[in-house]
């Protein structure tokens, strides 16, 4: 098969949503319908016997949250799937955004009873910036719902989103019905079963409405038949180049946990969801469009996951192909001319991990390596090329971190450096004294910090009230100005992870005062990392 036809085969596509929106149930049954696992629960076994046997984090058992993105490949009518599946607490907001920038398109579920929620829209808001076309599936219909056109008003109140439903629901809760496919008149019946009764995956039977009749709720039909005539009347046809342009979301409505309309959904993605869609990035210093079928293999590390094998501490890249044909071997440039040999890629197979003997624009695969890596960089065959950097954002939470064993301060700080290389967290050093600084977006992610502290590098570390409650990075044009700044504000200022200067404030008005103090000097709460 030629390198474009692969490469034309490729969708990635991560989901988003609040947390207990049905997330991963969706992500469950994605890939039970397309064939990657056999039966319903594998995903979560799968965490659960990846937990077991490599001593994973206490914290994720505890709280039954997911704190680190993870990628699934299966294959579904000739396409290939790569499916992103990201955390859904925002105190991971961070690891999200990430691996945002790896995917061509979103899946944004909402759920029926709630509509848009806060973390929803924080995370709509970074698909928009990277102008990721959405489909939206409102889930757990099989319980009671707001109207279908309350829940499309949200979206296109607060999304600013047109909303294209390709199929009307008869009712929700226990009158609950089925749908209605609005460009073929079909009637998907929808008929509550236990799994023992022969719970199926993919699509729903379709069936002349008639012949049902009897078995749907007279009222869930009454409104069947007024919402789906308002809906054809009042809301768009579904546009594919507004969608891909991100104006545009496709609506499926369903219940993930009863596998409704979870068939429908993946062909909804078969039609319209983009294959590897070009990157901007930089050739030579010039601009430059990346297409999926150009020959020579470039791409960017979204995410470092480390320890997953803590036997042998490893760490592994988290690698996003735009271009090219990869094979298992090959020798790639990172943009600062460090060349390493990728001999043991990983392609996630959704429980199993494999080595990739190939692999094209679109797919996602694992890298091993020790160090040599970091989010943001960039990788191709010629090593002239550089993508954009993904933004670090100033973090919300600052501790200082101390080990209880003052002999274990040089172990402490090479384990914060690695945490802070992976993404976990921020670490700062001030330009004063030797504390290290612990930036975090919330709470949860220094509780897991300290977990895998203790788990992964046996150091019992206490995170105490650092001085500091704010901060920013700093610029300016003018670099005796800048170190003019920095001699004589030391006690509020030191460097990140990559020696870049940062203000430390003990709150935002002394951010204020400095920014007003010296206006040539820009204060930023993002700073863009690229190789």
């Amino acid at each position: 098969m030629l390198l474009s036809e692969q490469a034309d085969r490729r969708r990635t596509f991560a989901i988003i949503s609040h947390p207990d929106a049905g997330k991963t149930t969706l992500t469950e049954n994605l890939l039970l319908a397309g064939g990657a696992i056999r039966m319903a629960g594998e995903v979560a076994a799968r965490g659960e016997r990846r937990r077991t046997t490599s001593d994973w984090m206490k914290i994720e058992r505890d709280r039954g949250i997911s704190v680190s993105a993870s990628v699934m490949t299966f294959e579904y009518r000739g396409n290939v799937y790569n499916l992103l599946d990201t955390p859904g607490h925002e105190d991971f907001s961070e690891d999200t955004y990430r691996t945002l920038t790896a995917a061509d398109c979103a899946i944004m579920v909402l759920d029926a009873a709630k509509g848009i929620e806060p973390q929803t829209l924080k995370l709509f808001e970074v698909c928009r910036l990277r102008d990721i076309p959405i489909v939206t599936f409102i889930n757990k219909m099989d319980r009671e719902a707001l109207d279908p056109l309350e829940l499309l008003d949200q979206i296109q109140d607060q999304l600013q989103l047109d909303c294209a439903p390709l199929f009307w629901p008869a009712a929700s809760g226990q009158r609950f019905g089925g749908m209605v496919d609005l460009r073929s008149g079909d009637f998907l019946h929808y008929s509550k079963k236990t799994a023992d009764e022969g719970l199926t995956p993919g699509e729903s039977p379709r069936v002349e409405l008639e012949s049902v009749r009897e078995q749907v709720d007279p009222s869930a039909l009454e409104e069947l038949e007024e919402g789906s005539e308002m809906a054809r009347e009042m809301l768009p046809e579904i546009n594919k180049q507004a969608f891909l342009e991100g104006h545009m979301t496709p609506v499926v409505f369903g219940t993930a946990l009863r596998h409704f309309g979870v068939g429908e959904l993946l062909n909804v993605l078969e039609e319209f969801a983009p294959a590897p869609r070009p990157q901007a990035c930089e050739k030579k210093d010039q601009p430059h469009t990346l297409e999926r079928g150009d020959k020579g293999v470039a791409g960017f590390v979204f995410k470092i996951q480390a320890n997953m094998d803590p036997n042998h501490r490893d760490r592994v890249a988290f690698f996003r192909i735009c271009s090219g044909e990869f094979k298992r071997g090959m020798r790639l440039k990172i943009n600062d001319g460090k060349q390493i040999n990728v001999h043991n890629p990983m392609m996630f197979l959704a429980q199993d991990r494999e080595i990739a003997e190939t692999a094209y624009a679109g797919d996602v695969i694992g890298i091993p390596n020790h160090g040599q890596l970091r989010v943001g960089d960039s990788l191709s065959e010629s090593g002239d090329i550089k993508f954009a950097g993904i933004p670090n954002f100033a973090p919300e939470i600052l501790r200082r971190a101390r080990t209880k064993d003052p002999m274990k301060a040089k172990h402490l700080r090479k384990a914060l450096e690695s945490l802070a290389e992976e993404g976990v967290t921020q670490l700062f050093k001030p330009s004063i004294g030797s504390d290290m600084i612990v930036g975090a977006v919330g709470a949860l992610q220094i509780e897991v910090m300290a977990e895998r502290m203790v788990n992964e590098y046996g150091l019992d570390v206490l995170f105490e009230v650092a001085p500091y409650n704010v901060a920013r990075w700093i610029h300016c044009d003018d670099d005796s100005v800048l170190s003019a700044f920095l001699d004589k504000n030391k006690s509020a200022s030191g460097t990140d992870l990559d020696d870049a200067p940062v203000y430390l404030a003990k709150n935002a008005w002394d951010v204020g005062y400095a920014q007003e103090k010296n206006p040539e000097i820009r204060f930023t709460a993002t700073k863009e990392r690229s190789n």
